[in-house]
């Protein structure tokens, strides 16, 4: 049975690697502003770009990190260590 676990924990521990890989630069930059609970505003702000720019890579997020809101995408991010 812990053979089992273990098969399970590894791919996701792999996918995790990949992902963290094909993330842009300014992805990572708003992933760290979703997993200190900034709003898109905010995170705009901080980086100096417009909020539907911030909706456009959190959308890219989602669909790169396979979640489907918010609360996983900073959950994957404290996975991550973002």
């Amino acid at each position: 049975m812990e053979a089992t676990a273990r098969d399970t924990r590894q791919p996701a521990a792999a996918e995790i690697a990949v992902t963290s890989a094909v993330l842009t630069p300014t992805q990572i930059r708003v992933l760290r502003g979703v997993h200190s609970g900034l709003l898109n505003k905010q995170i705009a702000f901080d980086l100096g770009i417009a909020e539907a720019t911030v909706k456009v890579h959190m959308t890219a997020l989602m669909r790169k990190l396979n979640v489907r809101n918010r609360t996983q995408a900073a959950i994957v991010a404290q996975t991550l260590a973002i």
